[in-house]
C-alpha cells in the first residue's frame, strides 16, 4: 500500500531552521500534486505550501510566504520543506499530503516545536 512518511521535525530556537523530508512509496509520485499541511494545537489542518506534478508551480499560504520552501525531488519520491525563520506560531504537526483527482495519501505527521 501506499506509504508517505514524513521526517525531519524537531525542537527549534526562533529564528532557526529545518528541512522537513516526505519519502513516498508505492506511489506514482509524478502523478501527484504534492502538499504540505500543519495543524497546531487546537486549531485546524491548514494547508501551508503546494507543488504541482512537474515542480514548475508552488502555492503557499502567506504566512509562510518567504520563509518556507517546498521542492519535490522526483527521482528519489521525496518531497521537501525547506522552513526558515521559524516562529513560535509555526509550531505545529506538519502532514505531507499526495494529491490527485480521484485519491488523497497522507502521511502521518512531523512535529515541529518553536518555543516562545
Amino acid at each position: 500500500q501506499v506509504q508517505l512518511v514524513e521526517s525531519g521535525g524537531g525542537l527549534v530556537q526562533p529564528g532557526g531552521s529545518l528541512r522537513l523530508s516526505c519519502t513516498a512509496s508505492r506511489l506514482h509520485f509524478s502523478w501527484y500534486a504534492m502538499r504540505w499541511y500543519r495543524q497546531a494545537p487546537g486549531k485546524e489542518r491548514e494547508l501551508v505550501a503546494g507543488i504541482c506534478t512537474s515542480g514548475g508551480r508552488t502555492t503557499y499560504v502567506d504566512s509562510v510566504q518567504g520563509r518556507f520552501t517546498i521542492s519535490r525531488d522526483k527521482a528519489k519520491n521525496i518531497l521537501y520543506l525547506e522552513v526558515n525563520s521559524l516562529r513560535p506560531e509555526d509550531t505545529a504537526v506538519y502532514y505531507c499530503d499526495a494529491h490527485s483527482w480521484a485519491s488523497d495519501y497522507w502521511g502521518q505527521g512531523a512535529e515541529v516545536t518553536v518555543p516562545s
